[in-house]
Order: structure tokens, then sequence, then C-alpha cells
């Protein structure tokens, strides 16, 4: 790893893709499934103080050492430019966001710079770079927030309730614009929740399956969380990074619902985490006024039947296979921290 100037040499006739957004829980998966493709992989990662621990992701994966990293940030188009140039990527995945609900009401600004206008940076650097590279958005089914019917697809109105799902809607919507403007290849995928191993702890599937850990190694005593009767269309990260790879073999460019056609109540989320360990959800989990949401989404159900038909893709996972890895991997992150400590 580190910096690739003054070029980039193609030194094996590889598939190329840029992944922005590469430490994240997708950047991360979406890395692996590609390294197994055959592909060579560049990350973008933002410069930091807490730049070596960033990558944890991929090291967990055991691939950090396989992918290639590179500086630059959403908000500085001059970085963008130098990269798509030298790496001159044949997909570019861009996954980079300030990605968690509710933080963007307190954070608004910041939100909007990388979340929305990021996406125009990067498309802008691709249609001066790299133009005939393929384009994929990371869109989101927040977009949807108040909706106006059952299951949504394609078709289906946006009403975004929160700065990150405006902000996810300007970035969807200039990826159409560049697309139908340009003629570049960019597709959006209007992925509902997907969670893994990976998933950061202040997402709510993460913040219960570390929170049973942590009950039931006796290193906590009570779980608080907000609405618990919102309601949740989850998949596995591992199916939708597959997803997206499948929008950008297809001949033409799209936009594509990925995920699984059923809703849950955060509610029977949790039972299932707690039930798996052999506890009582309803002794433990404590309800949080100050954790709702300023505007909440109450239900996001998706239909991918598009993606099923035009992209033969499927979900391989249910949630409850979700949640009990994801508990796994939290007891052995807990126990092991525990081991840690005692020395």
């Amino acid at each position: 790893m580190g910096s690739l100037w003054p070029y980039v040499r193609r030194e094996h006739d590889l598939p190329r893709a840029l992944i922005t957004g590469v430490t994240g829980q997708d950047g991360a998966y979406l890395s692996e499934f590609l390294l197994e493709k055959g592909y060579e992989v560049y990350g973008m990662v933002r410069r930091s103080s807490h730049f070596g621990i960033a990558d944890h992701r991929l090291r967990w994966l055991g691939i950090a050492e396989r992918v290639h990293m590179v500086d630059g940030n959403m908000i500085d188009l001059s970085s963008l430019l130098r990269i798509v140039e030298k790496v001159q990527p044949d997909e570019i995945y861009n996954l980079a966001a300030m990605s968690f609900v509710y933080t963007s009401w307190d954070q608004p600004v910041v939100t909007s710079e990388v979340t929305a206008v990021g996406v125009v940076n990067i498309l802008e650097a691709m249609r001066a770079a790299a133009p005939k590279a393929r384009f994929y958005q990371a869109s989101s089914s927040e977009m949807f927030g108040l909706v106006e019917v059952e299951r949504q697809s394609e078709t289906t109105p946006f009403h975004p309730r929160s700065p990150y799902a405006v902000a996810k809607l300007f970035g969807h919507w200039a990826t159409v614009n560049y697309r139908e403007s340009f003629g570049l290849h960019a597709s959006s995928g209007i992925l509902f929740n997907h969670e893994s191993p990976l998933r950061g702890v202040e997402f709510v599937t993460r913040k219960v399956t570390d929170g049973v850990a942590r009950i039931k190694t006796g290193m906590a005593g009570e779980l608080r969380l907000g609405n618990i009767d919102a309601k949740r269309d989850w998949g596995h990260a591992k199916d939708y990074v597959r997803a997206m790879w499948l929008m950008l073999q297809q001949p033409e460019p799209d936009d594509y619902v990925i995920a699984t056609g059923v809703t849950t109540t955060v509610r029977d989320m949790c039972k299932i985490a707690f039930d798996y360990v052999g506890l009582d959800m309803d002794a433990y989990v404590k309800i949080d006024p100050s954790l709702y949401r300023p505007a909440e989404v109450d239900l996001l159900l998706g239909d991918p039947t598009k993606a099923k038909t035009k992209l033969g893709w499927e979900t391989t996972k249910t949630l409850e296979d979700v949640i009990c890895e994801m508990v796994d991997a939290d007891l052995a992150r807990v126990r092991m921290a525990n081991l840690r400590a005692d020395g």
C-alpha cells in the first residue's frame, strides 16, 4: 500500500476497479468479491489522524495487503481527478458517504458536501479522465422516506426524511443526469438495509448484536434503543455487493432496487438476537426517547423484481442468518477483548 504517483502501470491485463469508501462495510466486502473475480482493486481513503487503523475491516477479511490504497477526498475535486487519471479504472464504485442517518441532523453541511456534492465531483473526474469507465452510485432506500406505497420499487416517489436521505437523493439524480447528459455508463443501486459483522456499532443491527454479546458475557446490563416499531428490509452485505457488480456488467446502465422483499420490525430483529443466546429481550431492552429520529421513517420494504429479472440477482441469506452471524462475531470480539484486558 502507499502512493500511486507519478503513475500506475498496468502490468497485467486485469480489470481494474476504484472504490471510494473502501474501508466501510460495503467497500471491504466489494473488495473481497472483486479480488476473487481477478480484479486489481484500488481503494480511496481520506487521510486522517487515525490512518493505519481505518482499514481494520479489510484486515478482518485478510485482504488489506491486496488492496492498493490511494489518498483522496470526496470534497476535493483535484484529488479525484488525479486519482482517476492515474488509476484509469474500468469500474468506479462510489460508496463514500457520511452514512449514519442519525448524525446527519447534527452535521447536515458536511453530510451534504460528502454525500451529495461528492458524487458530482467523482462523476466530473470520471467524465474528464475516464469517460469509458462504468460507474456505480450507492443510493439508499432512505430516499423513499415517508412512503406512499407499502412496497417500494424504482418508480416509487421519493420523500426523504433526513439530511442524509436528501443528500443521497441529490447524488442519485446527479448520476441519472450525467448518464443522460453525457452518455456515461452510470448506474445507481437503491439498496435497502444490509448488514454483516463488519457493520459499524452505531447502526441499530450491530448495536443490538454487540449489546446482546455484552449482556450475555456480563459486560452490560441493558440495551437502550429508540423506536423499535420501525420496519426495515434487511439483507446481508455480501449479497448486496454482488448486485453492485452485476449492474456494471450490463450493456446499458440503469437503476435498481436491491432488497429482500421482507420487512421486519426492530423489535422482532432484537428478539432474534436475544433468543439466539437464550435471553429474554424484555428484561434488557430499555426505550430511550432521546434516540428517536426528528423525522422517523416507519416502513421500508423493497420490491427487487427488476433486479431479479434483469440481473439474475437474489438474496442467499435470511435476516435470521445475518443476525446470528453478527451475534457470533460480537461474542468472539467481546471475549477476546476480555482476555486481553485480563492480560
